[in-house]
């Protein structure tokens, strides 16, 4: 009999968090975050990292994992997880996965066989020597030509991805978004996913919302120290939440013009979390409100029940 595991998705500031804690406290369950970011130690508020007090002494894993210089990729997220998974399951205890990455979560979910062959260490190195010299923008525009997809997925600025795209379609002749789409559509689980969703003008104002408080409560000071120490060229600076505020930290920009792309770069990653999800994988979608959240919860909560007794 498969390992039933649940995952948690949805767009930013849907309220995946609150609905995991629920889940694990009614089904004797432990959390793996599903987000690419809340792995890195010391960045907290940009990524909204669950606290202490919020974890309600629930067991959280994939969190404060890897410093913030460090690189970290699909495949390494697939390894740990899926070991996780193991040893949670090995406990009594039930799995929950709860995040946005959708390709990170996914490729746990459904077994990605990530190429290992489609690497060459000579092509990267004279990728970044001729990104260094004539700039991002051309090579992201030749991926933008041979797949659009893929593209619309990666931010120019994430140089690692940009090359990792570039260098699967040049060693294999398939795109990433091929190689992806040719992956098995069977989990090595018992996977119920559980997708959050809001009217789209009542999330945008949350996630606007949810700035403003990132604001207030010391994000500006968290980026500051991040460049201070000298990271601002690491892969976890290019996250939202980060990268629009460094212009500000360094005197390059306004407080309003540097919140105001934050918003709506968080707004934009929302919808395009909503496409993935919808598109890549097969989730039962609720829809919350602030108001109805607490009945919404609970009506997920009687549902998930009937569907573990049936495995």
């Amino acid at each position: 009999m498969k390992q039933p595991v649940v995952a948690i998705v949805g767009p930013t500031a849907v309220g995946k968090t609150s609905l995991s804690i629920e889940i694990a406290k009614r089904f004797n369950g432990e959390i793996i975050s599903g987000d690419s970011m809340q792995i890195y130690k010391g960045m907290d508020i940009g990524t909204a990292k669950v606290t202490k007090a919020e974890m309600e002494e629930i067991p959280h894993h994939m969190i404060d994992i890897k410093e913030p210089w460090d690189d970290f990729s699909a495949a390494e997220f697939q390894e740990k997880v899926t070991d996780y998974i193991k040893k949670i399951a090995e406990k009594g205890k039930l799995p929950i996965i709860a995040g946005g990455t959708g390709l990170y979560i996914q490729s746990v979910l459904y077994d990605f066989q990530f190429s290992q062959t489609a690497r060459d260490d000579e092509f990267r190195e004279r990728m970044e020597k001729r990104i260094e010299e004539e700039g991002v923008e051309p090579f992201f525009d030749r991926l933008r030509q041979i797949d659009p997809e893929q593209a619309s997925k990666i931010h120019p600025n994430n140089i690692r991805r940009v090359i990792r795209a570039l260098e699967v379609y040049e060693l294999t002749g398939m795109t990433m978004s091929e190689y992806q789409e040719a992956q098995q559509p069977t989990s090595p689980y018992n996977p119920i996913l559980i997708g959050l969703n809001m009217e789209r003008e009542m999330l945008y104002n949350r996630i606007n919302t949810r700035v403003d408080s990132m604001i207030e409560e010391g994000l500006l000071d968290e980026v500051d120290r991040l460049v201070k120490l000298g990271y601002e060229n690491a892969q976890s600076m290019k996250a939202i939440g980060y990268k629009e505020l460094v212009p500000y930290v360094k005197n390059e920009q306004s407080l309003e013009e540097s919140v105001q792309n934050l918003k709506q770069n968080s707004r934009r990653y929302a919808k395009r979390q909503l496409t993935y999800f919808r598109n890549k994988m097969d989730v039962d979608w609720y829809e919350v409100t602030v108001e109805t959240a607490a009945e919404k919860f609970e009506e997920i909560l009687n549902d998930l029940a009937g569907k573990l007794n049936q495995i």
